[in-house]
C-alpha cells in the first residue's frame, strides 16, 4: 500500500492544525464570551397558520383536509359559510407551521423575524402571504402575531416528460420582522439579589479565577464560585444599578482554565483533533506497509524439430512478490503534541492509520489523554 499524494496533503494540512493549537497562547477573556447570565435566555414560540396567494402550488387538500378544515374555520370566523356536500378543491392555499425565537427582555409592540414551513405537500410558498398567526410558547399562553409576505430563496422547475431541476427549498421561507410581540416574558433578572452565572465550558479553574476576578475589582466576598459551572454575585436590586452592575460584570477579564486533555476522532469523516494539553509515555511505534505484486508473462511453447503431431501453445508465466516496509518511532517520556505529529509524519500515516495509532497508544496505557469518538 503506497501514499498518494492527496493522502500526503491531508496529513500536511492535519500537522499545520495541530502544531497552530500546540503554539497558540491561552489568552483572557471577557467574562461575556465565557457565561450566560441565569433568567437571560430566548424562549421558543409556534403557531399554525395559512400561507395564500400561491400560483397553484398549494397543498392538495383531497390529500391533506386540515388544510380545507382551517380555511372553513378561518371563513366561518369572517361570516362567510361554505354549504354543500363537496368541499371546495383549492390550489393557492397551504397549511404551515410558524416558528420564531423571541428574544430575552422583548416587549409589546417589538417585532422579530419568523420562519415558515410548509405541513402539507405543497411544491413552494413562492410569492405567498401569511395570515395572521398567533403565535405561543410552552406554557400555551399567546406571545405574539405573525403576518406578512414570504422570502423564499429556493425555486424549482419540472418538465412535461417527469425530469425536474430544484435549488434549494422552496416550500420553507422567512419573513423578516414579520412578527409583533404581545406579551412579555416574565424574567428572574430583575426580581433577584442575586446574579446567577453559568459556564458554557464547565471547569474548575475558570470559576474560581472568574471569582477571583470580580472580587478583585468590585470588592471582596462580591462572587462565590459554586461549583464548575456556577458563579454567585451580590447585585444591586434597583434595575438600573443591576445593569451598570453586570457591563462591568461582564466585561471583565480571565484567563480560562487549560482545556482536558483530549483527542477527538470523528469515525465518519476520520478527522482528528489532539488538544494541546495531551501527553505520551515511553513507547515504541512500528507502521507497516505490505505491498503483494502480481505479475504475468505469456511465453510460446514449441514442440522439437521434426516432432510429429507437436503443436505451438502459449503458456503463463506467473510471478507473485510480497514486500513488507516497517518503521519504527521510539516516543521519549513527557512527548509534546509537536513532537508526536513530528513522529508520525515520518512514518507516513494517513488519518486512518493515525487513528490505529491513537487507539493502540491508549489500550497500551501510553496516552495520557482521553480518547473521544464521535
Amino acid at each position: 500500500m503506497s501514499f498518494t499524494g492527496r493522502n500526503r496533503g491531508v496529513v500536511s494540512i492535519f500537522i499545520v492544525v495541530v502544531m497552530l493549537l500546540q503554539s497558540e497562547l491561552v489568552v483572557a477573556e471577557r467574562i461575556k464570551d465565557l457565561v450566560t447570565f441565569n433568567g437571560v435566555r430566548s424562549n421558543q414560540l409556534i403557531g399554525y397558520g395559512l400561507v395564500v396567494g400561491l400560483d397553484g402550488s398549494g397543498d392538495q387538500t383531497t390529500q391533506t383536509p386540515f388544510t380545507i378544515q382551517a380555511v372553513k374555520n378561518m371563513l366561518a370566523k369572517l361570516g362567510v359559510v361554505i354549504t354543500g356536500i363537496r368541499d371546495p378543491q383549492l390550489k393557492n392555499v397551504a397549511a404551515v407551521m410558524v416558528h420564531a425565537e423571541l428574544p430575552p427582555f422583548s416587549r409589546p409592540g417589538q417585532t422579530i423575524d419568523v420562519t415558515v414551513s410548509s405541513l402539507g405537500n405543497a411544491k413552494s410558498l413562492r410569492g405567498g402571504a401569511l395570515l395572521m398567526t398567533p403565535l405561543k410558547g410552552a406554557d400555551g399562553q399567546l406571545y405574539a402575531m405573525a403576518q406578512g409576505n414570504l422570502i423564499i430563496s429556493g425555486f424549482g422547475a419540472e418538465g412535461a416528460d417527469g425530469s425536474s431541476v430544484a435549488v434549494n427549498v422552496s416550500n420553507s421561507g422567512r419573513i423578516p420582522n414579520g412578527a409583533t410581540v404581545e406579551r412579555a416574558v416574565p424574567s428572574p433578572f430583575s426580581q433577584e439579589a442575586k446574579l446567577v452565572m453559568s459556564l458554557n465550558s464547565p471547569d474548575f479553574t475558570t470559576a474560581m479565577r472568574m471569582a477571583e476576578s470580580i472580587n478583585d475589582s468590585l470588592g471582596p466576598d462580591v462572587a462565590r464560585a459554586l461549583d464548575s459551572a456556577t458563579i454567585e454575585i451580590d447585585a444591586p436590586l434597583e434595575s438600573a444599578k443591576k445593569v451598570a452592575f453586570v457591563s462591568v460584570v461582564e466585561n471583565l477579564s480571565v484567563k480560562p482554565g487549560s482545556a482536558p486533555a483530549r483527542v477527538i476522532i470523528n469515525s465518519r469523516s476520520g478527522t482528528v483533533v489532539i488538544g494541546s494539553e495531551v501527553r505520551l509515555l515511553p513507547a515504541a511505534v512500528a507502521h507497516g506497509n505490505l505491498t503483494v505484486s502480481i505479475s504475468e508473462n505469456w511465453e510460446a511453447s514449441q514442440p522439437a524439430p521434426f516432432a510429429r503431431r507437436g503443436k505451438t501453445v502459449v503458456t503463463p508465466d506467473s510471478t507473485v512478490s510480497v514486500e513488507q516496509e516497517g518503521r519504527m518511532f521510539y516516543i521519549d517520556p513527557g512527548v509534546t503534541l509537536k513532537d508526536l505529529v513530528a513522529a508520525v509524519n515520518r512514518v507516513g500515516a494517513a488519518p486512518g492509520d493515525l487513528v490505529a495509532i491513537l487507539e493502540a497508544l491508549e489500550k497500551a496505557g501510553a496516552l495520557r489523554a482521553e480518547l473521544v469518538v464521535i
